[in-house]
């Protein structure tokens, strides 16, 4: 890292103390010095994804030595490295998974959970994809094991998971995608998106919903970042053999359960989160990814999908945003 090039302090994204959005402040921070196997990407963009929010509340705390800044996903330029890099070089367009410290004009990624930009992808599309594209890759296919001629229910399916999981799902060759959604506009998105079925749960209770579409049988596969109430539900809607795949828990960590459901169908209910992973096990997540889904993203057959842009300093509208719920895909950040 050569100081003679690079400012010394940057403008980061603290939170105060937890609580809600206003608690997000701008602050002056160093520039992280890249570690041995790190690179420090000046950021152009910096995904916000629910985790965020739930640090920002105090429900979450980053993995020990990880930044306090929140942000779990970027794109940039790579301006400095460590000495034992190998796969980078000074200017590279990239973006990259990071444990924290996302919300800054400055970011220090380690190489193992850093990809070169895709051709046909830009800046601001890629600081969508990291964090996103590897909780569904991780949790719809590696551990809800969607195949071909799977059915699928999908919850929040106008955020940036659901709209993420939609198009994977069809790509991959699901025979019913069922979306939860808020709005007749989500539904039209989610519908364009590859949901056979988006509904609307304002006014449409989803397990009579699925039922009915499916003469009974339920859905092989739920992804819920609901949580709560929900997790019943899911139960019910679920098919013989169904598995059920927790990413997330809006509605709370507590739910009351029928589990004589879970018997009698013979269900699984797994859950996992992405950010305590080590480096190894995000890098061959990652690995999938490039194989299996960066081929759909080259030829433009899938593409994250942008909802709206804040600039850096914005960042408490833009979880004000995220949690207001009538967004359609990713909300970003740009420095």
């Amino acid at each position: 890292m050569n100081p003679t090039k690079l400012p010394s302090h940057m403008i980061a994204i603290e939170i105060s103390q937890p609580g809600g959005p206003d608690m997000l402040v701008p602050t002056t921070r160093p520039i992280p010095c890249p570690k041995d196997q790190e690179i420090l990407i000046k950021v152009h963009a910096a995904g916000v994804n629910g985790p965020d929010v739930l640090q920002r509340k105090g429900l979450y705390d980053p993995p020990p030595g990880a930044s306090d800044i929140p942000g779990l996903e970027v794109s940039g330029e790579v301006v400095a490295m460590g000495s034992k890099v190998t796969n980078f070089v000074i200017g590279d367009k990239v973006m990259a998974l990071v444990p924290g410290g996302g919300y800054a004009q400055y970011a220090a990624a380690d190489e193992r959970t850093t990809l070169h930009l895709p051709a046909g992808l830009s800046l601001e599309e890629a600081a969508a994809l990291p964090e996103t594209f590897m909780t569904v890759w991780t949790n719809l296919f590696q551990r809800g094991q969607l195949k071909a001629g799977d059915s699928v229910l999908i919850h929040g399916g106008a955020s940036g998971i659901g709209t993420t999981a939609t198009m994977l799902a069809k790509a991959f060759g699901a025979s019913k995608i069922f979306t939860t959604v808020k709005n007749q506009e989500q539904q039209a998105i989610s519908r364009e998106l590859g949901s056979h079925h988006p509904i609307n749960y304002t006014e449409q209770d989803f397990v009579k919903e699925v039922l009915l579409e499916t003469e009974g049988r339920g859905v092989d596969i739920v992804v819920d970042i609901i949580g709560g109430d929900y997790v019943d539900r899911n139960f019910q809607v679920a098919a013989m053999n169904g598995r059920i795949v927790q990413i997330g828990l809006m509605k709370g960590p507590s739910a009351t359960v029928n589990y004589f459901q879970l018997l009698v169908k013979r269900l699984t209910h797994i859950g996992s989160t992405l950010r305590s992973r080590t480096h190894d096990e995000k890098k061959l997540i990652i690995d999938e990814l490039e194989s299996q889904v960066w081929p759909y993203i080259i030829n433009g057959q899938i593409k994250p999908r942008l909802c709206k842009a804040f600039s850096l300093t914005e960042a408490r509208a833009a979880h004000k945003f995220m949690e207001d719920g009538q967004h359609i895909g990713k909300i970003i950040l740009l420095t």
